[in-house]
């Protein structure tokens, strides 16, 4: 059988001596691997666990539930959220009514970086969406999470260095191993039909698109919400409001 790698999460009401070594050696005693472990928030510990046999984690489940000192608040494949948690130590902010929403604030760009540049390394379509005020990292932390994921950035819009409209893409450019970091606001409101035209095609194409600014792409275009995978929120604080009353931008073409 294949090995698979499970998540595991438990809450500890008694923090014995000896605790973690007893479950570790349970793990041993069935062939399960700890491949990382970890504290996750307050008094709570996460393990990623590797198995060649499913039904050995379903026993050593049952068997930890009956330990008093502890109970199992989660035993499942991992999650993207649950890789992030053992690594760093605590789970990212997440909307409660809307789940695909995750929120940072500035003194979690290491934290922004390691989740994009794992979103990053998937093949195929994803389009994430990128709020946040002027200046706050949103730009640094895409071109940082494509650096971690060994992925090639294409800027198709930006105002990072200048305002600037991609008209085209050379063909090196136009791969679907690429990143593309799109401009909501650029590439909606001060853009051509040729720029449109090559947003089309970008967007059809299987790869990642991180769109700046989504409330105002999608106001101004075709796409919908439902186009995208993943929403970030980057706060320079938590209670910083993100607005766009005071967005102005020009462009140049090229």
């Amino acid at each position: 059988m294949d090995v698979k790698e499970w998540y595991m999460e438990y809450k500890i009401h008694k923090n014995r001596p000896g605790l973690l070594g007893d479950i570790a050696s349970l793990m041993g005693m069935l062939d399960i691997n700890i491949v990382t472990i970890n504290g996750v928030e307050d008094r709570t510990r996460g393990m990623l666990l590797q198995t060649n046999d499913e039904e050995k984690i379903d026993l050593m489940g049952k068997m930890l539930r009956k330990v008093d000192n502890i109970t199992i608040t989660a035993l499942r494949p991992p999650k993207l959220v649950d890789i992030l948690a053992v690594r760093h130590g605590r789970y990212i902010e997440r909307d409660s009514d809307d789940r695909k929403t995750f929120r940072f604030t500035r003194d979690e760009l290491g934290l922004l970086v390691d989740f994009l540049g794992e979103v990053f390394k998937r093949d195929g379509n994803h389009v994430i969406g990128l709020r946040g005020m002027p200046r706050v990292g949103k730009t640094e932390s895409i071109i940082a999470g494509s650096v971690c994921a060994n992925k090639r950035w294409t800027f198709v819009s930006s105002t990072l260095l200048r305002q600037t409209v991609r008209s085209q893409l050379s063909e090196d450019e136009m791969t679907p191993n690429n990143v593309f970091i799109i401009d909501g606001i650029v590439s909606t409101i001060r853009s051509n039909e040729k720029h449109h035209s090559l947003l089309q095609d970008i967007m059809a194409m299987p790869s990642t698109k991180v769109i700046e600014h989504p409330d105002i792409f999608i106001r101004e275009s075709e796409y919908t919400y439902n186009h995208f995978d993943y929403i970030i929120e980057l706060r320079n604080s938590p209670d910083e409001e993100i607005n766009y009353d005071s967005f102005t931008y020009t462009s140049e073409p090229f």
